[in-house]
């Protein structure tokens, strides 16, 4: 997305994020959809913010795609709640949107050794989540998060609507402003289908071999990278 003087677009649009802080993530939803459409997408990993978001999009405007990063290194219960969402909202391949890394794991494993995540987390990310993200987001000019405040120290200033100048292009998390118990009460309520690894103490989920189950009362995305520094995969880091 061309962007003539980035100051001024940054400020316009934290400005219209601010506007929508007392109303719903579907007024968000709505306003950028609006905007942007057919040029804006949703980022979505099958979690339960993820999900909630397709819902609510689908009761918006039902042809804004998705994007899933297929890591070839996710839960069985994340392709199965993938093929759920799929079936459940009738989803055409073309709102779909496969994203690969462009090294297969044997490739990866054959250039940079056995167990990359183990060694270096930081470059395995960057080879199988980041560089495919920025590949996808070309063709968009906005693409849709499920980044809530309560997340994480590092998500705790994220707008409704802002500027993504790592990847050049709007950002948008209707669901910032909510907590994990009004994801869950909205899941409910209307019956969407959810990621079973949310129900064994799952409640942020990446690749298979970076994610564990946390304990009650422990961060609820300390199940990522346990024993790291890193709390973020890259996706969200400016």
């Amino acid at each position: 997305m061309a962007v003539s003087d980035p100051g001024t677009l940054v400020a316009q649009l934290r400005s219209w994020g601010e506007s929508f802080e007392s109303k719903t993530p579907q007024d968000v939803l709505a306003a950028v959809i609006e905007r942007y459409e057919p040029r804006i997408v949703l980022a979505c990993s099958f979690g339960a913010e993820d999900v909630v978001l397709v819902d609510m999009i689908q009761r918006i405007n039902p042809s804004v795609p998705l994007f899933y990063l297929d890591t070839d290194f996710l839960f069985p219960e994340t392709y199965e709640t993938k093929d759920r969402i799929i079936n459940r909202y009738r989803l055409k391949p073309t709102q779909v949107i496969e994203v690969k890394p462009s090294l297969t794991p044997a490739q990866q494993e054959q250039r940079y050794g056995e167990a990359l995540w183990k060694r270096d987390p930081d470059l395995c990310c960057r080879l199988r989540k980041v560089e495919p993200l920025i590949d996808v987001l070309k063709s968009f000019d906005a693409w849709i998060t499920g980044i809530r405040r309560d997340q994480a120290p590092s998500r705790a200033q994220a707008g409704l609507i802002e500027w993504d100048a790592k990847f050049g292009l709007v950002k948008v998390n209707p669901l910032a402003r909510w907590t994990w118990s009004d994801v869950w009460t909205y899941i409910t309520l209307y019956e969407v289908p959810y990621n079973s690894l949310h129900d064994r103490n799952y409640p942020s989920i990446g690749c298979v071999h970076c994610t564990k189950p946390v304990k009650p009362g422990e961060d609820l995305r300390s199940g990522r990278w346990q024993g790291l520094a890193k709390t973020e995969c890259g996706l969200h880091q400016t």
